[in-house]
């Protein structure tokens, strides 16, 4: 997700992540953007950019846990921009945190994440360290990846997405964003704080930002937001192969805007203890129009059907008790 200084995002700088005990919802789930989900023993998490109380937060990250998709729970604030010793050695007057993204391995956590501003100096990409998924993490002491111009032209260093492959063991990091609409990949060494290489890639079709990777059944599928992030024609597209790294092939839009909901995308893939898969994303709740969208973001969850050929079925988004709920999405499979 690309962040643009504007008035109104000014205005809500500093506020602070609500640490209330829990926060009830339907869909969408509360308010926030950029959602990293996860299920960690039978319970869902959500890593946001922002979250309840508050969007851009800009200064902390939290995370937001349910064992029912109705019943949120604030695991309170797990990195703080201050705690960043980096962040200020491009001589930037101001530094913006977003887009997260988790991983574990070895019975660590790691959590990678965009800092702000691209112009004038390059984004960057961090990564911290912790013993538990809520925290509190440690940061590595220096970023992993620098954006600005390149030889083959400019990458903004954004919307990390660390992948371990259950198949391989290897884990990859996937990142960038709309300045250049370039999708770069890494091997991640096995500290999963290090680079071990740059792993070439071809550019999927109608990629913007928000790279995610899932595997089932053998098929890795790369998904990705198209669009501008604030207007109407954010949406999430989708490309399969063989393998996390390619070749790609191109399968189409499978989340856009309706008469109701309004840029939809960066999302997650989940699969849930009974089976069965959602995705989690971020939209704006409002009729259609030409944008910019204003207000606040919300964070969503919606069913996902599978085509026995493999494909993702166009996602029908939900509003209130329509929304899934884990105890209710079927039967465990074996």
């Amino acid at each position: 997700m690309t962040w643009r200084w504007e008035p109104w995002i000014a205005s809500a700088i500093g506020v602070a992540l609500v640490t209330a005990a829990a926060a009830t919802a339907r869909n969408p789930v509360f308010q926030g953007a950029d959602p990293h989900a996860m299920m960690i023993d039978d319970e869902m998490w959500i890593f946001p950019t922002g979250g309840p109380g508050g969007s851009w937060a800009a200064d902390r990250f939290g995370a937001f846990s349910s064992r029912d998709l109705r019943t949120w729970t604030s695991r309170g604030v797990i990195l703080r921009r201050d705690q960043i010793r980096w962040i200020g050695d491009d001589g930037a007057k101001a530094h913006f945190l977003w887009a997260p993204g988790v991983a574990t391995r070895d019975g660590k956590w790691y959590l990678y994440y965009s800092v702000g501003p691209q112009n004038p100096t390059p984004s960057r990409i961090g990564v911290a360290v912790a013993d538990a998924p809520q925290g509190p993490y440690r940061d590595s002491g220096r970023p992993l990846v620098t954006g600005g111009r390149q030889a083959n032209g400019q990458f903004e260093a954004i919307d990390p997405m660390a992948f371990v492959d259950p198949r391989s063991g290897k884990a990859y990091l996937y990142a960038g964003g709309s300045a250049g609409a370039r999708l770069r990949v890494w091997e991640l060494g096995r500290d999963m704080v290090s680079l071990a290489r740059e792993v070439p890639v071809d550019q999927p079709p109608n990629f913007t930002e928000g790279a995610f990777m899932h595997e089932r059944d053998g098929v890795y599928y790369l998904s990705y937001s198209h669009g501008h992030w604030d207007r109407p024609d954010y949406s999430v597209h989708y490309a399969t192969a063989r393998s996390p790294i390619g070749p790609w092939r191109y399968r189409g839009e499978i989340l856009k805007s309706d008469a109701s909901h309004q840029g939809p995308g960066h999302h997650s893939f989940v699969r849930t203890p009974a089976g069965d898969w959602l995705i989690i994303y971020h939209r704006w709740d409002q009729r259609s129009g030409t944008g910019p969208l204003k207000g606040e973001r919300q964070v969503a969850i919606d069913r996902v059907r599978y085509g026995t050929d493999g494909s993702i079925a166009p996602i029908a988004m939900t509003d209130g008790d329509d929304a899934p709920m884990l105890p209710r999405i079927g039967r465990r499979r074996e």
